[in-house]
């Protein structure tokens, strides 16, 4: 599974606060599973939900939720783009005090793995990209570059003063 750790990557870099510390963002996998495709070949399917956790939060929520919901656009798109799977994405907050959280939010994902033999016999595995969107405005967020490609918010609010 390779979305757990890219997500981590970008919700690092898009976010000050874990960039100073990354060990606050504590990242599960839960109701794993596998679909087989039943086809010739030995091609599956991953699906699980990815658990986020951030710890001693004190920003604005919007500030988690804008690089995450920009991520889902390059990485789990149909998960914004049809209106049937839109209330899966879900989260909790626990409130530690007048200005700290704990943020957790759940995710349902998806990896497609294809599985070929090369010439000699041996099996390749190859993790296939997302289908593209047909959404116009799907990359749209910051004219097409992700937040963690060097933006930075800034300007939020904290939770209270």
């Amino acid at each position: 599974m390779k979305k757990p750790q890219l997500l981590r990557q970008h919700l690092v870099a898009a976010l000050p606060c874990l960039q100073a510390d990354p060990e606050r963002l504590l990242i599960f996998v839960d109701n794993g599973g596998v679909a087989g495709t039943y086809r010739p070949g030995a091609s599956f399917e991953y699906r699980y939900t990815l658990d986020l956790v951030l710890t001693d939060f004190a920003g604005a929520p919007e500030a988690v939720m804008v690089p995450l919901l920009q991520w889902l656009t390059r990485h789990q798109s149909e998960l914004l783009a049809n209106p049937a799977n839109r209330d899966k994405l879900t989260f909790e907050v626990d409130v530690l005090s007048d200005n700290l959280v704990d943020l957790a939010i759940k995710l349902p994902l998806t990896e497609r793995v294809r599985v070929v033999r090369d010439a000699g016999g041996a099996l390749i595995l190859e993790h296939l990209p997302e289908p593209p969107t047909e959404d116009e405005h799907a990359d749209t967020l910051a004219g097409g570059a992700l937040l963690a490609d060097g933006m930075v918010i800034a300007t939020l609010p904290a939770i209270a003063q």
